[in-house]
């Protein structure tokens, strides 16, 4: 338990839930007044809502809230405090993603399948050293990204040059989306979430992709149509891919991407370690007690 709940004592009884919430019991839940949730793993829909009538105050852990029916919170009244000022996931995300560019390179998951049925395969893999990596989303995790590319591998490091975004003062050479596409032998996803990029890999940009590439997604699922990235990766241009992220979370049992041995799955695990834990129960536990003190920063809530 983060050392951090010990500043609550006096303030609040904490219970801690062991499971999904909506699989608790009323007399577990029913008298909650704040709730840390634990990202987009926790859906706070209307029905969560009303089983929790005496809510006022949810901390919402991580920077997002897709998963909270925030009309039905506004009517009830409930403040939703986001933890946009972590920093951890500027570590771990990018730690992922390289990790997942070396399995894919490398042909691991492969080699992993091969060790366990009982064969001792000749696999030929690549390096990544002098190969081009396409980040599309130069933010805080794709720069990170990039920097330990150029720096640790080696690697030709290229931007989409998103029409009206900002260009930022570094070395990293903008390109056309289309023309990013085409040349990279590696292309890693690191935007937002919005109109404009959901969908934005369909499957005629997909079949544009330079031959053998891979695709390495540790961002949002719906940025890549599924479909089309299954037969990308089944029929080429794609030689592997790297998914944290998917479209419908979880992922279906049967979802065919399960039986592909040319990607690496993970369950959405890039922020996922100790130390975004900790951080996480840090900014909830500041946030209540601003809360209770009536000066939590209104800079900090959903709106």
């Amino acid at each position: 338990m983060s050392p951090c709940w010990n500043h609550l004592k006096g303030l609040a009884d904490i219970k801690f839930l062991h499971g999904p919430i909506d699989t608790a019991s009323d007399d577990d839940i029913s008298g909650t007044e704040f709730l840390m949730a634990i990202r987009e793993r926790t859906a706070l829909t209307e029905q969560v809502f009303a089983r929790l009538p005496k809510l006022k105050l949810v901390l919402q852990t991580g920077g997002h809230a897709y998963h909270i029916d925030y009309p039905a919170a506004q009517k009830r009244g409930i403040v939703v405090a986001l933890g946009r000022r972590i920093k951890a996931p500027l570590i771990s995300v990018p730690e992922l993603t390289i990790a997942m560019m070396l399995s894919a390179v490398h042909l691991l998951p492969q080699a992993q399948q091969a060790m366990r049925t009982g064969e001792w395969p000749l696999l030929t893999g690549r390096t990544l050293s002098g190969r081009r990596l396409g980040i599309l989303g130069m933010g805080r995790h794709g720069s990170n990204v990039a920097r330990i590319a150029k720096t640790a591998f080696n690697m030709e490091v290229v931007a989409w040059a998103r029409p009206g975004g900002v260009t930022k003062s570094d070395d990293i050479q903008r390109l056309p989306l289309d023309e990013l596409l085409q040349t990279s032998d590696i292309v890693s996803i690191h935007l937002r979430l919005s109109p404009e990029s959901t969908g934005l890999l369909d499957a005629e940009r997909l079949q544009t992709m330079k031959t053998d590439s891979v695709l390495i997604n540790t961002s949002r699922g719906a940025i890549v149509n599924e479909t089309a990235l299954l037969n990308a990766l089944t029929h080429g241009p794609l030689a592997a891919a790297g998914l944290d992220v998917f479209t419908h979370e979880p992922l279906p049992p049967d979802s065919p991407l399960r039986s592909l041995n040319n990607v690496v799955l993970t369950p959405h695990i890039g922020w996922t370690v100790e130390e975004v834990f900790e951080e996480f129960a840090e900014i909830a536990c500041t946030q209540l007690q601003q809360y209770l003190q009536g000066n939590l920063p209104t800079s900090e809530l959903l709106a």
